[in-house]
């Protein structure tokens, strides 16, 4: 449970570090349907360490509407949610009110995401600073980090729209 401190608490979105998007495709554990998934976190190299930057994401998160360790909300259903996810020429573009990215977007994970018409987006407050920009992640480690319930538990889970132009 959160305490209504968290969502005012103030923050720089300095503290937050480098953020970065990853994409996967599967089978949703919750579903057993095919998954486009689209996994945003930090590496927590802010200026104030990796805790003060997972507790700015949590209240960054907070503040989009998002909640951190509950449900999985449906973007669909909440049609002034900030969160948005373009998806465009084989790139996911996601936009939120702390976080703009492109990520180019593995094929297979594109043709699930405009065959379910939704990408699951998890929005980890805890650092993944293995996981580095220009490096590839094996699948095993992704796994290992998605699947982590510590993890699980202490992101937020949203189901976005697929949009694209036109």
């Amino acid at each position: 449970m959160t305490s209504p401190k968290a969502a005012t608490a103030p923050y720089s979105p300095a503290q937050l570090g480098t953020q970065i998007l990853i994409g996967w495709s599967g089978s949703n554990p919750g579903t057993g349907r095919e998954t486009a998934f689209l996994l945003t976190y930090s590496l927590g190299d802010g200026p104030d360490g990796p805790e003060v930057g997972a507790s700015a994401m949590h209240t960054a998160l907070q503040r989009s509407g998002l909640r951190v360790g509950g449900e999985t909300l449906d973007a669909s259903d909440l049609p002034n949610l900030p969160v948005k996810l373009l998806v465009q020429a084989g790139q996911a573009v996601l936009t939120m009110p702390h976080f703009k990215a492109q990520y180019t977007v593995p094929r297979e994970w594109l043709d699930v995401a405009l065959s379910e018409g939704k990408v699951h987006g998890m929005f980890a407050t805890r650092p993944w600073p293995v996981a580095v920009p220009g490096q590839p992640v094996s699948e095993e480690l992704l796994r290992s980090f998605v699947g982590d319930p510590e993890i699980i538990r202490t992101s937020a889970h949203c189901l976005m729209p697929v949009r694209s132009l036109g």
